[in-house]
């Protein structure tokens, strides 16, 4: 008996550094998604977003900016609404995503956790942002304050997405962006090149290997047990 009783050999996979260099690199621009959590016309999540999609933009990337206008609540219709499919397709296309929210009584906005909660975990066998890459990046009118980032890291992670390192935190939003809606010159602004540019990395290096690196024992495990059900089921009605 081996050490591990426990442990399912056959659904067990050694880490192999040979399957981390992909045999073909995608050579289109990296689908980035961009998520913003306030209604208002004047959101300066908005046009934090804005100014990310640009940044994306000049460095290679294919942007989407959903616009939560109009989509209901989660669970208070069915999930075939419209701005429901709009944004699981979205998702579902992306290879990366960027979620920015104002902090409100010290977290996100509901506008932001409603698109997040609208977006399952799994959808048949399809899960929609299990090994995409995730940047967080939130404005407050105050002082600046991290709990609308870790709040969204968290989410992130529940959403098994690869959230990166950096992340940006504006305070006192209203000085950093002018009336056309563009965010001024500052260190603030450098912070959001920095994230940019650090998502951009993560995701070229990440597309290419998402498959190998969210492929785990357990789900191996499960298959294998479907496997051989589906495989007696058939025997039984030889």
């Amino acid at each position: 008996m081996h050490e591990l009783p426990s442990l399912d050999l056959r659904s067990m996979s050694i880490p192999d550094p040979e399957l981390l260099a992909p045999a073909g690199k995608l050579t289109s621009k990296p689908k980035i998604l961009l998520l913003y959590g306030s209604l208002r016309d004047r959101s300066y999540s908005r046009f934090m977003i804005g100014e990310a999609a640009k940044l994306l933009d000049t460095l290679g990337a294919e942007t989407r900016i959903y616009n939560p206008t109009g989509l209901p609540l989660p669970d208070s219709t069915s999930p075939d609404h419209p701005k429901v499919q709009e944004l699981r397709e979205l998702s579902q296309w992306s290879e990366g995503q960027v979620w920015c929210s104002p902090e409100r009584h010290g977290a996100i906005t509901g506008v932001m956790k409603a698109q997040i909660d609208w977006i399952p975990l799994e959808v048949g066998a399809v899960r929609p942002t299990q090994g995409r890459t995730l940047a967080v990046m939130q404005v407050s009118g105050g002082s600046q304050s991290f709990n609308a980032v870790n709040t969204m890291r968290l989410l992130g992670r529940w959403m098994r997405m690869i959230t990166i390192p950096n992340q940006s935190s504006v305070p006192m939003a209203y000085k950093e962006f002018d009336e056309a809606g563009r965010m001024r010159p500052s260190a603030y602004y450098d912070r959001l090149v920095d994230v940019v540019e650090e998502l951009m990395k993560f995701t070229l290096l990440i597309r290419d290997r998402a498959d190998y690196l969210v492929d785990r024992y357990s789900e191996r495990k499960a298959r294998a047990a479907l496997s051989t059900a589906d495989e007696l089921a058939r025997a039984a009605l030889v």
